[in-house]
């Protein structure tokens, strides 16, 4: 009831502000509209087609041209690769500035900005300056878990502690590396990993097939979309939750908190601070330089794409959780973190250097 009150509350701030727009912004409206009348946006997924970040934008792209002043065409391409700093790259260096790209990066690239700027010059790994995207909003907040197959040897995370699991990951940047890693060096879990793999979709393809045990740094809205018979049948177990503060339905499954098992209060520190970018969830980002009336516009139809019925009843039947995050309180979070003092930063860097068990 609460849900449904605030989005009362949210359509009545937006119908009044409509309806007392001064002129200017009315022309604004019909600029945004006659630019984008007969255009094609252009949605990058920074991950391999099939994953959850790219479910989600493909549901994106079938509901939101309507909302768009204009309402020009939408279409997704995948373009993997560097933990989705090539797509970040793209959209900074190459793409157009009038918001005909947009870019669905994986929430773990604002935290990989943050460690790129504490190195100097020739050592920056990144070709783009992260502090200058543009926020439009995220589909959802992510909830990180770590599963591991049922006839593992590792039966919970205590185990994990004593015992090896085997678990497959992406490249390093992404949550499917870094976190595990962290794990490691945080709890002192013994997490062998095997690396190399395109996405959460090749991973799970391997858990099925025996090559790896398990999968760490995994959205929970990605599992039950891609997954959703894992858990009820009893193929995986869900070992312990990445996240700060959990997820009300795993742990009411009993399951536990990472943090909690941080060595050290410093740890559970680093450790919530990298958590702090699943906020993040399944953001869309558009380059710098795009204008004010433009971002205004998609922020709103990313907003009101969020709360359409049609997508709502298509994401509950595909198994997509739904929890938008407005583009100016991403903005703000995302200013909140690149300020985090210098010697935190090197912290989370040492934190996510993988070190076998």
């Amino acid at each position: 009831m609460a849900c449904r009150a605030e989005w009362r509350r949210l359509l009545l701030v937006a119908t009044v502000a409509v309806t007392t727009l001064p002129a200017g912004s009315v022309l604004a409206q019909d600029a945004v509209a006659q630019f984008f009348r007969g255009k094609q946006i252009t949605v990058i997924v920074g991950s391999s087609a099939g994953g959850g970040y790219d479910v989600y934008a493909r549901l994106l792209a079938r509901h939101m041209p309507k909302h768009i002043p204009g309402n020009p065409g939408m279409v997704v391409t995948n373009m993997s690769g560097a933990a989705s700093n090539s797509v970040a790259a793209q959209i900074y260096n190459v793409s157009p500035k009038d918001g005909t790209v947009i870019g669905a990066l994986q929430n773990s690239a604002v935290l990989d900005a943050l460690l790129d700027m504490s190195l100097g010059g020739d050592a920056k790994r990144l070709r783009h300056d992260a502090t200058k995207f543009i926020h439009i909003g995220s589909a959802t907040i992510d909830h990180y878990v770590c599963i591991a197959r049922a006839d593992a040897a590792v039966k919970s995370f205590k185990d994990l502690l004593a015992q090896e699991l085997i678990i497959g990951a992406s490249q390093p940047g992404t949550s499917t590396r870094d976190y595990p890693a962290m794990l490691n060096s945080m709890t002192g879990a013994k997490i062998r990993l095997v690396s190399g793999y395109p996405g959460t979709r090749e991973i799970t393809l391997a858990i099925e097939k025996g090559e790896v045990q398990g999968l760490c740094g995994f959205s929970w809205s990605s599992l039950q979309a891609q997954r959703p018979d894992w858990v009820k049948s009893g193929f995986i177990r869900v070992l312990v939750q990445e996240h700060d503060k959990g997820h009300p339905d795993i742990t009411k499954m009993g399951v536990p908190l990472a943090v909690d098992f941080a060595r050290t209060p410093e740890n559970r520190r680093v450790m919530e601070l990298v958590y702090s970018s699943e906020t993040f969830g399944r953001p869309y980002m558009l380059p710098p330089g795009v204008p004010v009336e433009r971002v205004a516009a998609l922020r709103r139809a990313f907003l009101d794409t969020m709360r359409d019925d049609e997508l709502l009843a298509e994401a509950r039947r595909i198994g997509v959780v739904i929890a938008p995050i407005s583009g100016e309180e991403l903005q703000a979070l995302a200013e909140k973190i690149y300020a985090t003092p210098a010697a935190v930063v090197e912290q989370v860097k040492q934190a996510v250097i993988y070190k076998a068990p």
